[in-house]
């Protein structure tokens, strides 16, 4: 296991994964699993390594809380400017969007194309059905 790196280096010692090193004894010892945190008989949270052996414990912990909280605030942050958005954009005209408008007005101008087109038509039937006089 971890402790016949003890008294060696921490480099050494944190090449198994499952090891902590412990700066101030120079021990190398397993990770205690069932804790999240190494106690303090075990070592100290400064003088404790894992992982790497240029950031210690403590640090380690406190960068991984920055990093989380940065993330979770910029996840929030995310959340409600796409919410903020989406509400804005059904409040500016007070009622339905531009681009329903846009289509409801397409919508009525190809409507009454079509109806000038039956006229039209019709128009053209009964005059055909006059001069043939089918009428």
């Amino acid at each position: 296991g971890c402790h016949q790196y003890t008294n060696r280096s921490c480099e050494e010692c944190l090449k198994n994964v499952t090891c902590l090193w412990c700066a101030s004894s120079k021990r190398c010892m397993e990770y205690p699993v069932r804790r999240i945190l190494p106690p303090a008989d075990l070592c100290e949270l400064r003088s404790a390594r894992w992982g790497v052996c240029w950031v210690n414990f403590e640090a380690l912990i406190i960068a991984m809380s920055v990093v989380g909280g940065t993330l979770l605030i910029m996840l929030g942050v995310c959340c409600c400017c796409c919410c903020c958005k989406k509400k804005s954009k059904k409040q500016v005209s007070g009622g339905p969007d531009k681009d329903d408008e846009r289509a409801a007005r397409e919508r009525e101008k190809r409507r009454v194309r079509q109806e000038e087109r039956r006229a039209e038509m019709k128009s053209r039937h009964d005059e055909i059905r006059r001069k043939y006089g089918t009428v």
